[in-house]
Parts: C-alpha cells; sequence; structure tokens
C-alpha cells in the first residue's frame, strides 16, 4: 500500500564524491530523461524541413500551429510570439510527465516536488509579462485595483496562484494512481479467491490506465496550460486595456480633427 513517503521524492540513487552523497530521486531521474526525449523528438520533428510539409513536418506544424492559435486566441497577437513557446511545453512536458503510468512507472506529477517546480516556472512567466508590458510602476498600481483596500487581496491571490496550481496537478494525478492501485489489490484479493494466480490484476486495470494514465494526464495539462495563460491575461490586461484606450482615443482625435488640419 502507498504510504505517506509517496507524498515527496523517492530517492533511488546515491551519488558518493568523496565524504558528500549526492541523492538522486526518481522524479529528477525520469525528468531528465523526459527533457532528453522530447528534446530529440523536438529536433528529429523540426530536421530537414521541406516547402511542401509531408510525414513527421506535418505532425509538427500541425501541432505549433495548433499551440500558437490557442495563445492567440486567449492571449491576443501581440503576446503570441513571446508566449506560445512556454505554452507549448507547458502542453508537451506535463502531459509526458503524467503519463509515466502508461509504461509501469510512477507519473512525475505525482511528485509534489515537480508539481511545484512546474507552478513556480507558470508564476514567474505571469511575473514577467505583468512586468515586461506594465512596467514596474504598472504592475504596482495594479495591485491597487480597483480600489486601494484591495492591495493585501491581491497580495494572497499572487502568493496562492503557485499553490494551487501545484496541489491542483498533483492531488488529480496522485488521486489516480491511487485509485490505479487500490483497484489492483482488490482484483488480487478477488483473484484469491478462485486461484493463485492474480489475472484480475492483469486484465480488468486495462480501462483504468486507459483512463488515469492516457485522459485524465491529457485534461489536467490543459487544465494547468489554461490556468496558466488565463493569469497571464490577467498579468497583461493593464497594458491590454491602456493600448486599447490609446488607440480609442487617437481614433477619436482623428475623427474630431477637421479635414483642412489633416491635409
Amino acid at each position: 500500500m502507498i504510504d505517506i513517503n509517496e507524498l515527496g521524492a523517492r530517492f533511488i540513487l546515491g551519488i558518493t564524491i568523496g565524504d558528500m552523497t549526492i541523492k538522486v530521486s526518481e522524479s529528477a531521474l525520469f525528468c531528465l530523461i523526459a527533457a532528453v526525449i522530447l528534446a530529440i523528438l523536438g529536433i528529429w520533428m523540426g530536421s530537414g524541413l521541406k516547402k511542401i510539409p509531408k510525414g513527421k513536418q506535418i505532425i509538427a506544424e500541425s501541432t505549433v500551429k495548433w499551440v500558437y492559435d490557442y495563445t492567440e486566441k486567449n492571449l491576443g497577437a501581440a503576446y503570441t510570439e513571446t508566449f506560445a513557446p512556454y505554452v507549448g511545453t507547458v502542453f508537451v512536458f506535463v502531459f509526458v510527465a503524467s503519463a509515466f503510468g502508461l509504461f509501469g512507472f510512477r507519473p512525475i506529477t505525482a511528485d509534489i516536488n515537480v508539481t511545484g517546480g512546474l507552478a513556480i516556472m507558470s508564476f514567474l512567466v505571469i511575473q514577467f509579462g505583468s512586468l515586461r508590458y506594465n512596467g514596474f510602476l504598472g504592475a504596482i498600481k495594479e495591485l491597487f485595483e480597483p480600489y486601494p483596500f484591495m492591495f493585501p487581496i491581491h497580495i494572497i491571490e499572487k502568493i496562492t496562484l503557485p499553490i494551487t496550481l501545484a496541489l491542483r496537478l498533483f492531488g488529480n494525478i496522485f488521486g489516480g494512481m491511487l485509485v490505479i492501485e487500490l483497484w489492483m489489490h482488490f482484483m488480487e484479493f478477488l483473484s484469491n479467491k478462485i486461484t493463485t494466480i492474480p489475472f484480475l490484476r492483469a486484465v480488468l486495470v486495462i480501462p483504468l490506465n486507459g483512463f488515469f494514465d492516457i485522459f485524465e494526464p491529457a485534461i489536467q495539462t490543459y487544465i494547468f496550460a489554461m490556468l496558466t495563460v488565463m493569469n497571464l491575461k490577467l498579468a497583461i490586461a493593464t497594458h491590454e486595456s491602456t493600448d486599447n484606450l490609446r488607440k480609442k482615443d487617437m481614433t477619436n482625435a482623428k475623427r474630431l480633427t477637421p479635414k483642412a488640419f489633416e491635409d
């Protein structure tokens, strides 16, 4: 059965250098493996590009186009080039990290340290967007909008954002892992009532694996990316509103300017 130690890192390797021992967790090792695999896959799919796409190039271009369209739809064309690469990385990495159970391993995102790291990354990207497009003073001003007494509420909101992102992803993936393991123990118990071979454990767990190792990771990946994008949109909303207001003022000024002055 799963104990409380499952909530954190499980150390599987120890590297001794002199009197110092460096422990490597299962999650860190699989994160590195996933990153290397995705990097090789990305380099391979991006190599040998031609004007008329075919094969792997069609898949690569369709995937990139979907990510850029999704980012543009939710953030706007002005921010697509800046944030689409991160959004695409979140989609790919979180899904792969959450689907490791399909190969018999513990999902990487079932470790709260991993989901915490991903949440902090998204939080930093959101703050970067706010500072880049609103400026330092604009980001500070945003904390007092729409009323000054909202300042402590905005501070609490910013502090809790990475916590909620981390716990949401961790809770759903870890919960799915718990359900599968409990079901397997139950199937083993029923199998022992008939024979010593746990045949029910091998057969009836397949539908659960399909749901919790494919469908559930896909849902949680989309939710994590969506929450990141939505909070990023809120962070740059001040800049967007100011920019739209400036354009509106220029349009009104042109409409009110006599034609003689325009000439």
